[in-house]
Order: C-alpha cells, then structure tokens, then sequence
C-alpha cells in the first residue's frame, strides 16, 4: 500500500524534586485519581467510537457459470457431488502468486479478510491488484483487523473511495492517529481492544479461496530478507468455499464491525484514490525489476497456477471452522466460545493412534497439558513442534509455554523446538533482538490425527487463540493432505531444522545429533531473562 507517514511522539512526566514527587502521589490517590481520570477523558475525549451505522446485511455474490473460474470448476465439481478439492500451500512464494493470480482472475467478486496487510512488496502489489479488480466492475469487500490497520488508516480509506470497494475494520481504535491515542486507548478500552479478528481468506468469485495461517506480507511469501516465515495454506474449491464465504458474511455483517468511512470520512476521498493508485502504479514498475519478482517467473506452481491446473485432492469429508465474531463476550467456557477448539479437540480425541501438532505459539496451559497427556495415557503417541527461544518472535509466549515442558516430557510426549535459520557453531544467536528474530521462524498452525485427518488454520494452541482472538481453520480428512502435512512436520523436525528436547537425569536437554544444550539453544541471556521474567508474571492468559 502507500507510503504513510509517520508520527512520533514524546510523553512522560519525569519528577525533578520532591514536590513532584508528592503532587504525582497525590495524583494516584483519592480526588487526584479523579482528576487524572478527567484529565484523560479530555485528552481523549475525540476517542469515542461514532454510533456504527446500521446497514441491511450484505450476501456473499453466489457462484455461477460465465466466469473462467465457473467454467473450470464446475466440471470438476459435477464429476464429484458433495465434494471440495483441496492443495496444500506450504511454498510462500507460491501462496503470494495464488493470491495475486486468482485475484487477477476474479470477474465478479473478491472477498478478503485478514489481520495484518504489510505495507511492503507482497502488500502493494496485492492492494493494487484489489484496486485492479474493482476497476474491471469486480465487488471487493476487504475486512482487516483494526490493530494493525490502523498504521495504514490513509492508504486503506482511499481504497473505499472506490465505488466497488467497501473496506470495513474490526473492533476499531476511535483515535485514527498517532501512538499516545492508540496507547491511551488500549489503556482506558483495554478489555475491547484485547479481542482481535485473527482470520486469513482470500475469496475469488465465490469460486476459489485460500485460507491458513499467512497474512499479507513479505515474511509470509519468503520475501524478506529478515525473517522468513514457515507458513501453510489451503487453497480448495467446491462447498468449502461457500462455507467460508458465510462465515466471512458473518463477519462482515457483525456488530464488531465498524464501516472505514463512519472512522475516518475525511479520508475517504478520490483525490486521495487517485494519489494511491499512482504510487501503485509506480511502485508495480519498480517491482518488476526485484529478485523476487523476477524469480517467479521460472516457479513450477506458479505455471500450473497461470494454467488453472493447480493438483486438487478431493473429499467428501472436510469442515471448515470459524469462531463467532463475538467470542469474547462468551466468559463461562471456551469450549463454548471457540468453534476452531471444539472441532480441533473433537478430532484429536477420535485419534485412535497419532496425533501431530505444529504451533508457534504453545502455551496449552493446565486443562491443555491434561488432554494432551490423556492421549499419551490412551495409548496414542503425541508429537509436538513449536518454536524454540532463539526463533520465537514474542519471548514472553516462550516464558509461558516453558512451564509445561518438563510435565509434558515427563508424560511422554515428543517435543521439539524449531532453530532459526541463522545460529553460530557456538549455539548463541547473533542478531536476536529484544523484539524478534534474525532468520526463520514457525508461523504453520497445523495438526494431523492418525496419518488421515489434517488441520490447518490460525488457531494456535494458547489461552490468545482459546479465548480472545476470532480463529478460522479447515479440518480436512484427506490422506494425501495427511501426508504432506507429516511430510513437512517431518523435514521441520530434522536435526538440521530442530532441536529435540528432552530429560537427561531429570534436566532438560536439547540436541540435534551433533551437539547437546543445558540451556535454551540459540537464545541470547536477554531472552532467555524475557522468557523467564514472563514466567514468573501472572500474564498467562494474556499469552
């Protein structure tokens, strides 16, 4: 998308002398916690949601028969009633040129939904291919989750000054710029703001959509030149589209959500459509000429995706799961609240001799850790990846997840730990920062129950996933599928890919066939201090 400026700020009191010192006590006591609270309310006082427009619900476009996407899907699916075809996406350029290319093909709608939209490479030329879209007459709705759309509020108002283009925010900031009004905001609304939409779908005339783990942008389509991220898709057609076409209606048409022009109609402009399809328009020119773009063109499935004979496994048995856009309001039972963790926990307890799980984010907490454990009781064998402290980019998550090792160890679960792409001879990490890292890292949400039943989403196994942010994910019992999710478990799990963890004496230990760690592998003291500082908090379900 656009380039958007940038704002700094500056905010603090620092108390210089004792006087401060004492008034700033004051301020957080009695009358002076009300004037700190009234003094908010006015620095604030902009910050309030506008009443959300009420609107008649809009349907998803039904599929139908003059398209070119009509007319090779529907052959395919009349040779297989009740069934959806189904291609596992686990190569990130691949899943960027799907995108792009079956947006180009959309003839009569594009729905999208998704949590992050970077403004980078992947981000612009997805953006303008939406924009392309809408001027050949496509209807485009993009729904996006406001806590990172907020950073590119300008660029995505423009989009919506386009006649064929609706784009609306879920569970929106009020302030629509600046850091210290989005920090004040999540202080004062701090139990809204925590709820996020999580979901990822690509929708393309109610014919053909991907759906997974991947958001937009170039970590996620392998190009960066960073971080690069192990993710997977599903790419399907057949009734599994219009299962995921309600659930985005459900979602579109949903009280949490907020018309990006009732937020910012100042924004939404033609001068400032015209101004953005110029820099996109400039910016595809420069892009041609990148290695990565240029790289593409010699891609096996991005000539079969060009041919439209993109390999479908079919099935007759697959359900695609979404959370309800309220979850977080359901406080008795997340069993109740979460429909991904009900039919994911269903799955698993039907195994009758494996289960497989990947997820970056592990944090499966007391109840987890319990059925987990139930299935190694049942006779079943549990295997489990995740990312190890050197490739996980929220330290904190691994603070928390790292309470639950040794019990899950002990009770004879398999674990192991994903390596960034880049660590020394020595095992310390040189380049981590306190915020992320160098190298790769574990982004696939994916399960796989008895070689068969194959799960891919992004819902990961932690309180976040369970309880606060709206999950989406497809269960597909399909072998093949089955297999290349294994196969892909099995190549992340190989010495050059993981660390194994396990118990030496009662210790942990981490090894890869050539060297043996007392301590986590890859992970500076800085993050190993986050993670256990992490540990100690009462933060868990925050995780």
């Amino acid at each position: 998308m656009g380039a958007i400026p940038r704002h700094g700020f500056r905010s603090g009191i620092e108390p210089e002398d004792a006087d401060m010192r004492w008034k700033m006590k004051l301020a957080l006591s009695g009358t002076g916690m009300l004037f700190v609270s009234a003094l908010l309310f006015v620095l604030l006082g902009c910050s309030t949601l506008p009443t959300r427009p009420v609107e008649p619900a809009v349907a998803a476009l039904p599929a139908g028969q003059d398209t070119r996407l009509d007319e090779v899907v529907q052959p395919a699916l009349d040779a297989r009633p009740g069934q959806s075809g189904f291609h596992l996406v686990s190569d990130g350029v691949e899943a960027f040129a799907l995108r792009g290319l079956s947006g180009r093909a959309a003839e009569r709608s594009l729905d999208v939904q998704y949590y992050i939209w970077n403004d980078d490479l992947t981000g612009r030329l997805l953006a303008l291919e939406l924009l392309d879209a809408a001027d050949r007459g496509v209807r485009v709705r993009l729904l996006l989750d406001d806590m990172d759309a907020r950073a590119k509020n300008f660029a995505i108002a423009a989009l919506a000054a386009h006649p064929n283009i609706s784009v609306r925010l879920f569970n929106p900031f009020a302030s629509r710029r600046g850091l210290f009004g989005k920090a004040m905001e999540a202080v004062t609304s701090f139990s809204r703001i925590n709820h996020r939409m999580h979901n990822k779908s690509w929708i393309v005339d109610n014919r053909f959509a991907i759906a997974g783990g991947r958001n937009i942008g170039n970590e996620y389509f392998d190009a960066s030149d960073h971080v690069n991220f192990n993710d997977l898709d599903l790419a399907f057609v057949g009734p599994a589209v219009e299962q995921l076409s309600a659930s985005f209606d459900r979602y579109w048409n949903s009280e949490q959500v907020w018309p990006i022009e009732s937020l910012s109609p100042e924004s939404v402009s033609t001068g400032a459509l015209d101004d953005l399809r110029s820099q996109l328009k400039a910016y595809e020119a420069q892009a041609r000429e990148t290695p990565y773009i240029k790289a593409m063109e010699g891609h096996d499935a991005i000539a079969a995706a060009r041919a439209m004979a993109l390999p479908m496994h079919w099935t007759p048995r697959w359900q695609v799961l979404s959370d309800e856009p309220g979850k977080a309001t359901h406080k008795d039972s997340p069993m109740e609240a979460s429909a991904v963790l009900v039919g994911l926990t269903r799955a698993v307890d039907e195994a009758a001799s494996e289960v497989v799980l990947i997820s970056p984010y592990f944090v499966p907490g007391k109840e987890g850790a319990r059925l987990l454990l139930e299935q190694v009781e049942a006779g079943r064998e549990v295997r489990i990846l995740t990312n190890s402290l050197a490739a996980n980019d929220v330290a904190a998550v691994h603070g928390g997840y790292s309470r639950y090792r040794k019990p899950l160890l002990e009770g004879g679960i398999a674990l192991w730990e994903l390596k960034p792409e880049r660590v020394a001879d020595t095992g310390e990490d040189s380049g981590i920062s306190l915020f992320g890292s160098s190298g790769g890292s574990l982004h696939s949400k994916a399960a796989v129950i008895d070689n068969r039943v194959a799960f891919v989403g992004s819902f990961n196994l932690d309180p976040r996933s369970v309880s606060l942010n709206c999950e989406q994910g497809l269960l597909v019992d399909e072998p093949v599928i089955a297999a290349q999710v294994t196969a892909l478990f099995q190549r992340m799990t190989s010495p050059a890919a993981a660390w194994e963890v396990g118990l030496e004496n009662g210790d942990l230990r981490w090894g890869d066939g050539r060297r043996s760690f007392e301590k986590e592998p890859g992970a500076s003291l800085g993050r190993r201090f986050q993670a256990r500082l992490a540990r100690w908090l009462p933060v868990e379900p925050l995780l």
